[in-house]
C-alpha cells in the first residue's frame, strides 16, 4: 500500500524535479562553456548552490510527511501498546522543540539574510535561509498533527514500534528470486 499522495505533495514533487532540472542544466553547460569554449557563466555555481539547499529541505519535509525518514525502533517495537504510545508523545514533543529552534535560528538568519547580499549574483542572502524558515514551519504542521493522531487515539497515527502503522507506510517486499 503506497501514502497517498495529495495536491500539495504532488506540487513539492514538482518543485523538487524542477529544481533538479535546472540545477542539471546549468552545471552541465557551465561544464561545456568552461572546457569547450573556455568562459562559463559564474553565477551557475550560486544558483545551483541555492537550489540544492530548496531541494534538500523540502525533500526532508516530503520525506518526513511520507515516513520516510530513518528510524531504529528495536526498543519501541517490544514495549507494550501504551509504552510505545507514551514514548511517541515524548519524541513528538521533543522534536516540536528542535523544531522550533531550528525556526527560530532561521528566522534569525533570515533576517540577517535580509542585508546580506550573494557574491556574484547580488540576491538576497535570506533566499537560503528562508529554505530552513520553510522546512521547519512545514515540519512542525506534520509533526503536530501526527501528535494529535497520536494523542486522540486515532488508528492511522504514526507511532514507532508499531507494526499496523509502519506496514501501511513500507509494504513487505516481494519475494526474492533463488539464483
Amino acid at each position: 500500500m503506497e501514502v497517498q499522495k495529495t495536491w500539495i505533495d504532488r506540487i513539492v514533487e514538482g518543485l523538487l524535479a524542477l529544481d533538479l532540472a535546472i540545477m542539471v542544466v546549468l552545471l552541465f553547460s557551465n561544464v561545456v562553456a568552461r572546457y569547450g569554449f573556455g568562459a562559463g557563466f559564474a553565477g551557475a555555481e550560486e544558483i545551483s548552490r541555492l537550489l540544492f539547499v530548496w531541494m534538500v529541505f523540502l525533500g526532508a519535509v516530503l520525506g518526513l510527511r511520507r515516513k520516510a525518514h530513518l528510524g531504529v525502533e528495536l526498543v519501541q517495537e517490544r514495549l507494550p501498546f501504551w509504552a510505545r504510545r507514551a514514548s511517541a508523545v515524548i519524541s513528538h514533543l521533543l522534536m516540536l522543540y528542535a523544531l522550533w529552534l531550528f525556526l527560530a535560528g532561521s528566522w534569525t538568519q533570515t533576517q540577517i539574510g535580509m542585508t546580506t547580499y550573494s557574491t556574484v549574483l547580488h540576491y538576497p542572502n535570506a533566499a537560503m535561509a528562508s529554505a530552513g524558515l520553510v522546512c521547519a514551519a512545514s515540519m512542525i504542521v506534520v509533526v503536530l498533527a501526527n501528535l494529535y493522531k497520536i494523542v486522540s487515539g486515532k488508528p492511522d497515527a504514526a507511532i514507532p514500534g508499531d507494526h499496523a502503522a509502519s506496514t501501511a507506510f513500507h509494504p513487505a517486499p516481494e519475494k526474492e528470486i533463488a539464483e
